[in-house]
C-alpha cells in the first residue's frame, strides 16, 4: 500500500511540474499568435491577448521548477513590455508593466547562460524604449515639456547612442529654458558628427553666448566650429564680433590674417577683415549720436576717427567683391559706406550690381 501511495505522489509532482512547463509553452504560442494578428487587431483585442499571455508567465514563475527557466522570464518580459508600449489609455498600467518587464529582463539575463533568449530580451528592451518614447511624444504634443524631457532622458539612459533622443532632449530642454541641459545634449549630438552638425554648433554657440552669457565657452565652441567649417562666415563673423565687443581688435585681426594667409581666395575672410574696421566706425557713430549737438568739436573729432576706420575697411570689402562679385553682404556694406561718404558714382554702381543679383 505504501509503495502505491508513493507512486501516486510521485506522478502527481511530475504532472504539476509538466503543467507549469506547459504554461511556458502556452506563453510562447500566445506570443506567436499575437505577432501574427497584432497589426489587424483592435486595441481591446490586443490588450486581451497580451494580458492572457502574461497570465501564462505568471503561472510559470509561480512554480519552483519552471521559474528557473530563462524563457519563462523572457516571454514575461515580451508580454509586459508590449503592454507598456500598447496601453496608451491607462498610463499607470503601462508604467507598472514597464517595471515588470524591466525586472523580467534582469531575471532572464541572469538565467540565460547560453544566450538562447537574447533575441527576445533585445525585443523587450526595444519595446520598453518605444513605450517611453511614445509617452514622451504624447507629453511633448500636449506641451508638457518637463515631463517629455524626463522621458527623453530615460531613453538616453537606456540607450546612450540614440542620437535622435539627444536631439529631442535638447530641443525640449530649450523650450523649458533649461539651457545647460540643452547645450549638453546638443554637444553630444555634435560628437556623433551627424549631417546637421553645423546647425547644432550654431544653436549651441547661440545659447552659450546669448542665454548663458558665457563668452569663454562660446569662443571655445566657435574655434571648434571654425576648425571644422573654415568657410562658414557665420562662425568667423561671430568670433570677430566677440573680439570687437571686447575691444580686442588685434586678436580678431590676427585670426583673420592667418586665415587669409592660408587661403586668400576666400572672399569671406576679406569681408570680415573689413568688418573689424567698419564695426568700430559704427560703434563710434553710436557714441556720436549721444553727443549734445552744441559740442561740434567733439562731434567732428569722432567723425574724423570714423572716416579713418571706414577708409581702412574699404580695400577689404573691395577685395571681397573682386573675388565674389555677387557677395551681397559686402555689396550692401559698400553701399552704406558710399552713402556716408556722399560718393554718388560708386553708390549708384553698387546699387545697380545689387539689383542685378536675382532674389532667392
Amino acid at each position: 500500500m505504501k509503495k502505491v501511495l508513493l507512486s501516486i505522489l510521485f506522478v502527481g509532482v511530475a504532472t504539476l511540474a509538466n503543467a507549469q512547463k506547459s504554461e511556458v509553452a502556452e506563453a510562447k504560442k500566445a506570443w506567436n499568435i499575437y505577432g501574427l494578428t497584432a497589426e489587424k487587431s483592435t486595441f481591446d483585442k490586443s490588450m486581451l491577448a497580451l494580458n492572457n499571455g502574461l497570465k501564462h508567465t505568471d503561472n510559470a514563475i509561480a512554480n519552483e521548477k519552471s521559474k528557473i527557466m530563462p524563457d519563462a522570464w523572457s516571454y514575461r518580459a515580451l508580454f509586459a513590455s508590449a503592454i507598456a508600449y500598447t496601453d496608451s489609455v491607462n498610463i499607470d498600467n503601462a508604467i507598472a508593466k514597464q517595471k515588470l518587464a524591466v525586472d523580467a529582463i534582469a531575471q532572464a539575463k541572469s538565467l540565460d547562460t547560453k544566450g538562447e533568449e537574447k533575441d527576445n530580451i533585445r525585443s523587450a528592451e526595444v519595446n520598453i524604449r518605444n513605450a517611453i518614447n511614445s509617452r514622451a511624444i504624447r507629453a511633448y504634443n500636449k506641451k508638457d515639456y518637463k515631463a517629455a524631457l524626463t522621458l527623453f532622458n530615460e531613453i538616453i539612459a537606456l540607450n546612450p547612442t540614440d542620437t535622435a533622443m539627444y536631439i529631442n532632449a535638447g530641443v525640449t530642454a530649450k523650450l523649458v529654458e533649461n539651457y545647460p541641459e540643452a547645450i549638453k545634449n546638443f554637444k553630444k549630438v555634435i560628437s556623433f558628427n551627424v549631417p546637421e552638425t553645423k546647425n547644432f554648433y550654431s544653436e549651441t554657440i547661440s545659447m552659450t553666448l546669448a542665454n548663458m552669457k558665457d563668452t569663454v565657452a562660446g569662443l571655445a565652441l566657435l574655434k571648434e566650429a571654425i576648425a571644422k567649417y573654415p568657410d562658414d562666415d557665420g562662425f568667423i563673423g561671430t568670433e570677430t564680433d566677440i573680439y570687437i565687443a571686447k575691444g580686442d581688435i588685434v586678436k580678431s585681426q590676427d585670426a583673420l590674417k592667418k586665415l587669409i594667409a592660408k587661403d586668400a581666395s576666400k572672399a569671406v575672410y576679406h569681408y570680415l577683415m573689413g568688418d573689424t574696421y567698419y564695426k568700430q566706425a559704427l560703434a563710434l557713430q553710436g557714441d556720436r549720436s549721444k553727443l549734445d549737438p552744441k559740442k561740434t568739436k567733439e562731434f567732428d573729432a569722432i567723425t574724423a576717427k570714423m572716416i579713418v576706420l571706414i577708409d581702412q575697411s574699404l580695400p577689404f570689402y573691395k577685395k571681397a567683391i573682386e573675388i565674389d562679385p555677387k557677395f551681397v553682404s559686402a555689396l550692401e556694406t559698400l553701399k552704406q559706406i558710399y552713402a556716408f561718404k556722399n560718393d554718388t558714382a560708386n553708390y549708384n554702381d553698387i546699387k545697380k550690381r545689387l539689383e542685378a543679383i536675382p532674389a532667392n
